[in-house]
């Protein structure tokens, strides 16, 4: 056999292998999306809620220069039906006009003499030893009089029954932590590649339908909409617990699900909305902050992450250039690969079709995580929002593994 055969055939099983994998992920997401519950479903019924003496829910909203959004995000919080909120809002330190904005919304809602409460607190300093958003996080927390807690961000829009069906939800359930999907409001072929890369990757980590399974190591944490039974929050130490976590969320749904609590996931298309990606390359801005974090800090698992993405876009396109049996290989690596984007499509609302640009997509997202860890290491930290974090307190607050 020649070297150039033996290299084919080296390319044509790794191929086989991805395919394989990609095969694997596909069936399993085939078995498991379905047994997800989704709230807007025409047959799902709950038992109604019992009204109660104060709030039924406090709402945490963080937000830090957002004031091209955090008008929309109050509004649909105001308008939420068949609850009672507690909504506390923080301005982490704005430099812009969101504290202006907040304050605009809360005066309409006591004049319109809303059914919920509105509390707008303005944080002008940062604590020593804390990150902006886990403070402003467990700031708005200390203020909560209801029995649930809901952590959201100030940029995402709920639909009126959103709070109502996952509290009905909940209590059905017996559950400690009720997460929805978020809805993302995408525009373009391209945003929609790069969404569905990202949701495609984050798949082979994370089995959404094995998260209420309490043997299973998957747990999930949103910053979009993570609702927490106060009791549970308080159980597992809170954002007190979590003041130099940079994935907050992420860092909060482990606690839960390891301490033992039941933590689950719902679907329900529409009820929390949010425009995340601005543009294909919107995401290398977004995970500056993350994508190191998710590595817990640690260069060695960045450095994986990042090889195994190249092999993932370089595999089956080297296969399918050689030809032969390893261009099957190939082939069948972006069927199967779209055969799983078709599987999660409930929860990525991303055609199948754009498996067909996963290659590129990746791209983005391995050049969004060098980026991040290379930022990081040349600055000694992380600066986000206008603070900056030095790198080794990270380390050393963070957990090394998930």
């Amino acid at each position: 056999m020649t070297p150039a055969h033996a290299a084919v055939d080296v390319i044509g099983v790794l191929t086989a292998m991805l395919a394989l994998g990609w095969l694997w992920q596909a069936v399993a997401a085939l078995r498991g999306i379905p047994t997800l519950p989704d709230l807007t479903s025409p047959g799902a019924e709950w038992p109604p809620l019992i009204p109660a003496g104060g709030p039924d829910v406090t709402v945490v909203v963080p937000a830090c220069n957002e004031e091209e959004s955090i008008t929309a995000t109050l509004r649909s919080l105001l308008a939420s039906t068949a609850v009672r909120l507690q909504i506390v809002a923080v301005d982490d330190r704005s430099t812009d006009g969101t504290a202006a904005r907040m304050d605009r919304v809360a005066a309409e809602a006591l004049a319109a003499d809303c059914p919920h409460t509105l509390e707008v607190i303005h944080n002008c300093e940062l604590p020593a030893g804390w990150l902006g958003k886990t403070h402003a996080l467990a700031l708005a927390a200390r203020r909560a009089h209801a029995p649930w807690l809901l952590f959201t961000d100030g940029d995402v829009r709920f639909d009126p029954r959103a709070i109502e069906l996952a509290l009905r939800y909940a209590r059905a359930e017996g559950a400690d932590h009720v997460l929805l999907t978020l809805t993302l409001d995408l525009d373009g072929v391209a945003e929609s590649a790069v969404y569905g890369a990202f949701h495609a990757m984050a798949a082979w980590n994370m089995r959404l339908w094995k998260v209420a399974d309490p043997a299973a190591r998957d747990f999930l944490g949103t910053g979009g909409f993570g609702m927490v039974r106060r009791e549970v929050y308080d159980r597992v130490g809170g954002f007190e617990q979590l003041r130099m976590e940079v994935l907050e969320d992420m860092r909060l749904g482990w606690k839960i699900k390891r301490a033992g609590f039941a933590q689950r996931v719902a679907l329900g298309a529409g009820l929390v909305r949010i425009r995340w990606i601005d543009g294909a390359l919107g995401i290398v801005g977004l995970l500056e902050k993350n994508g190191f974090a998710v590595a817990r800090f640690r260069l060695e698992v960045a450095l994986f992450a990042m090889a195994a993405m190249v092999l993932q876009i370089l595999l089956p396109l080297a296969a399918i250039a050689v030809g032969g049996w390893a261009a099957v290989a190939g082939l069948l690596t972006y069927a199967f690969t779209g055969l799983a984007y078709y599987a999660m499509r409930r929860v990525s609302h991303v055609s199948p079709l754009l498996a067909l640009l996963f290659a590129p997509a990746t791209g983005i997202l391995c050049f969004a995580l060098a980026r991040s860890v290379s930022l990081a290491l040349w600055r000694g930290g992380i600066v986000w929002r206008g603070t900056r974090y030095p790198l080794d307190e990270l380390r050393r607050n963070a957990d090394r593994g998930w």
